[in-house]
């Protein structure tokens, strides 16, 4: 059985959006911000899914 991660990183925004590694290193920026968290805080799956408006099952799916 496969470990599930609960932090997410840029380079699996890429891979779910398409997008950029400086766009997604912005956006995370911008969930950061929208979540109240500091800088050294982590974004985790279910927030980012959230904050996109994705099931969290199909992103933690995807990236493992």
């Amino acid at each position: 059985m496969k470990e599930k991660r609960l932090v997410i990183y840029p380079k699996d925004i890429m891979l779910i959006t398409g997008k950029s590694e400086r766009y997604c290193r912005y956006l995370m920026k911008k969930m950061k911000t929208h979540f109240q968290k500091e800088q050294h805080q982590v974004i985790t799956v279910s927030e980012f899914a959230q904050y996109l408006g994705l099931d969290p099952e199909k992103v933690s799916d995807f990236i493992l």
